[in-house]
């Protein structure tokens, strides 16, 4: 790709008004930029996205988290009907087979666990019990498992689903989720949505990029066929291609892998149908981790790996002798790296989706990154003109979020007694973000943990993992000691009951989908 610099015969100093966006990539980060902006864009603005049928999508996203939800809603979308258009079915959370040793396995549900109050949250409650069960005074299976006082949990046991429903202090309320869907169908949806609100689609390969010599703004797209995309706002959704943010801005890359080593997967669909789990489940392997992903016409598997430790031989074999059902195509190869762009925001161009960074899958975050990258983008419409303060406050939250989110992928794999093989060895070894040694010690004194505003997983996330990668408080906040012993032994076996027979009453993920948002024939 040709990058140049052309003189502006209007170029000047002061900020100038958007009122030309171009978008560059189709594929889920393309459309969802369009449409957003398109559901925003004050009269006048003008939309462009331009892509190619030459450039496959990447299309790894099928599982997503519940922020999700917000997004859809912001568009008015409606939640059956997305679902039956994308083939897509109800995500409660995910399964995590073999991580902390083989053989073993937790969950992590999306839902609430009990329910927290001002003076201390809920699993402290749940500590105490199992201590006083260690010291004889309650029977010795009286705290049970804490899954078993999360409605999500129970409800993934048993292949059940319902939406949140009632209000705050009933125990449907407690319910939160996410989808499975075909993340190209999301795409073909957004497609449609966007172009019926004036977004323009041209097909074509970037061939050159003209920049302002004097301010270093990008001017113009010059497409292979000779067609030149004028532009004030360009948004960079070319994947991991980053052809305007690197290729024209040369915005370095800030890389994680001595944290995430995992550089490679191998993604296989196959026959089946998810209808009875309502969860994403991620099998850990000796490379790295498997993915099973329930669509209701299809089953999406994939191996994430690291190639340092593992063979694309070895994965290839492993996946396709672990999959359910008979392949519907070969193994498709991915290459990534694990990291974000140090700059996110370079004058006048944006990189959103994996045009600005990638953090593996194993919490379904891809798709999120490019909502938060959108939503921060909308926050901070240059509707009249660039703001440098602006822009470097849109690079260190970009940033901070996905620190964030690295810090709890990082989790998984610190926090593992497995030592099986070198891959193993090399991640239960490795150093840690100073960021997660911090939150991890803090937990272990006393089970506190602190949250920040901006955080995406809920202290709810973090104890389910904490606890599901086998760290352990030494003890409890003393808070809760207030609570007499008798009170509490009682009214968590009150709940736990309760959440059981809730749980056993909704109806099966199979009925709820053929009921509400079975997919139509195609």
């Amino acid at each position: 790709m040709n990058v140049s610099s052309v003189p502006d015969a209007d170029s000047k100093d002061e900020p100038y008004a958007v009122s030309d966006v171009v978008i560059v990539g189709g594929g889920s980060s393309g459309w969802m930029c369009a449409a957003a902006i398109a559901r925003m864009a004050a009269p006048g603005l003008s939309i462009t996205l331009v892509e190619s049928e030459d450039i496959g999508v990447i299309g790894v996203g099928e599982a997503t988290i519940p922020p999700l939800i917000e997004f859809n809603e912001f568009l008015g979308l409606n939640e059956n009907e997305f679902l039956s258009e994308c083939g897509g079915t109800f995500k409660v959370g995910i399964e995590f087979v073999d991580w902390l040793n083989v053989g073993e396995r937790y969950f992590h549900p999306f839902g609430f666990f009990g329910r927290d109050t001002p003076e201390f949250a809920f699993h402290q409650l749940w500590l105490r019990l199992r201590a006083l069960s260690a010291k004889g005074v309650a029977p010795p299976d009286a705290a049970g498992d804490i899954t078993q006082y999360n409605l999500c949990a129970m409800a993934a046991r048993l292949g059940r689903f319902s939406p949140p429903q009632g209000g705050v202090d009933t125990i449907l309320s407690t319910m939160r989720h996410a989808y499975h869907f075909d993340s190209r169908r999301y795409g073909q949806l957004l497609r449609r949505y966007a172009e019926q609100r004036g977004v323009r689609r041209v097909e074509g390969l970037i061939e050159g990029v003209q920049r302002d010599p004097d301010q270093g703004e990008i001017r113009s797209l010059t497409l292979r066929n000779g067609e030149v995309l004028e532009g004030d706002l360009f948004i960079d959704c070319s994947g991991f291609k980053s052809l305007l943010i690197e290729g024209a801005m040369g915005s370095d890359f800030v890389d994680w892998s001595r944290y995430l080593p995992c550089d490679r997967a191998l993604a296989m669909p196959t026959t089946g149908s998810g209808m009875a789990d309502p969860y994403t489940r991620a099998t850990a392997d000796r490379g790295g981790w498997r993915w099973r992903i329930p669509l209701q016409e299809r089953m999406g598997n994939g191996y994430v790996y690291a190639s340092a430790f593992v063979s694309e031989d070895e994965v290839h074999r492993r996946l396709v002798e672990g999959a359910e059902g008979e392949a519907l195509a070969d193994p498709r190869p991915l290459s990534f790296r694990t990291g974000h762009r140090r700059t996110f925001w370079e004058k006048n161009c944006v990189a959103i989706g994996l045009s600005g960074g990638f953090i593996e899958p194993l919490e379904s975050t891809s798709i999120h990154l490019t909502q938060m990258g959108i939503q921060r983008l909308l926050n901070l419409w240059p509707g009249r003109g660039f703001n440098d303060a602006e822009i470097a406050h849109y690079n260190r939250v970009m940033a901070d979020d996905y620190e964030r989110i690295r810090d709890f992928i990082v989790l998984h794999y610190s926090a593992t007694n497995r030592r099986d093989t070198e891959f193993w060895r090399y991640v239960g070894d490795m150093e840690i973000p100073d960021t997660l040694a911090e939150k991890l010690e803090i937990f272990r004194g006393s089970g506190r943990i602190i949250p920040s505003p901006e955080d995406l997983f809920t202290p709810h996330s973090w104890l389910a993992v904490m606890l599901g990668q086998g760290i352990t408080p030494r003890a409890y906040d003393a808070l809760v000691d207030r609570v007499p012993e008798r009170a509490l032994i009682q009214n968590m076996r009150h709940l736990k009951e309760a959440v059981a027979k809730t749980a056993a009453a909704l109806p099966s993920h199979g009925d709820y989908i053929q009921r509400y948002c079975a997919t139509r024939a195609r």
